[in-house]
């Protein structure tokens, strides 16, 4: 196997959404304001999105999208120039530019913005597409119903479940099979020429979370989401990993945002 790595990698600057902090993590109180960024990595072979966040248009109206009782229960915040092709067009790329979209999993804070990039190859973890039409009771409102019916028509490779994915045959993209929180939610590696990252998706929510080795309140499976919790915990470890735990307020104030980019 060739030895590569990515050449750059952004933090799209992202809406928020503040929401009851005990859905997050059990034992918390009051709200928390949380990320939900994207990560666009520029690579030889390609230009590679790690999720889309929420449907662009829901920044100015939440409720066109998502309904009066979702939109009123998730606190929206944001401008319109943190749409994600807004963002995407201010480094200096077209929406069309983008030829790999790997998707943590497909709850709409992370698969909203999808239907810019139909040109794309999309990437799931196994299982995930399926859930995604027929979603267990528990957290289904992740799931928007007229954003699904439009996955038919583009093409997807699925991650086969608790193996890794090298996305370009370089070792600079491994994509990571870390079910628990959805069926089919994977985690990214990404080897820059300086530093390697770990985007966690939803497989961790907040840094404490990490520390306490306690799952998210609404996983659709407990077990499998504490062990991939733990190997995503022991991989840093052994690895020196720079780990992005994506909604975590602290990571995101920690590390750099667009225009920076990592190198």
């Amino acid at each position: 196997m060739s030895v590569g790595f990515a050449r750059k990698m952004w933090a799209l600057d992202c809406p928020t959404l503040t929401v009851d902090a005990v859905t997050l993590m059990y034992g918390l109180t009051g709200k928390m304001t949380i990320p939900m960024p994207a990560f666009l990595i520029e690579h030889p072979k390609g230009l590679v999105l790690f999720d889309t966040g929420i449907h662009p248009d829901a920044i100015e109206d939440p409720v066109s999208i998502y309904g009066q009782e979702l939109a009123d229960g998730l606190g929206i915040g944001g401008t319109i120039d943190q749409r994600i092709d807004r963002q995407i067009e201010a480094l200096g790329y077209k929406t069309s530019d983008v030829t790999h979209v790997i998707s943590s999993h497909l709850h709409f804070d992370h698969a909203g913005g999808h239907f810019l990039f139909p040109n794309a190859t999309f990437y799931a973890g196994q299982g995930e597409l399926a859930f995604a039409h027929f979603p267990a009771k528990l957290g289904s409102f992740c799931f928007i119903p007229e954003q699904v019916a439009q996955y038919k028509n583009w093409t997807w490779r699925e991650v086969a479940a608790r193996t890794d994915l090298d996305l370009f045959g370089d070792g600079s993209m491994i994509i990571m099979s870390t079910p628990g929180h959805t069926p089919g939610e994977v985690s990214l590696k990404v080897r820059l020429a300086n530093r390697t990252f770990l985007l966690t998706g939803d497989a961790i929510h907040l840094r404490a979370a990490l520390d306490l080795e306690w799952p998210f309140p609404l996983d659709y499976d407990t077990l499998s989401a504490v062990h991939s919790l733990l190997r995503i915990k022991r991989m840093a470890e052994s690895e020196e990993l720079s780990l992005w735990i994506n909604h975590d307020p602290d990571d995101w104030a920690q590390y750099q945002h667009a225009p920076y980019c990592y190198e």
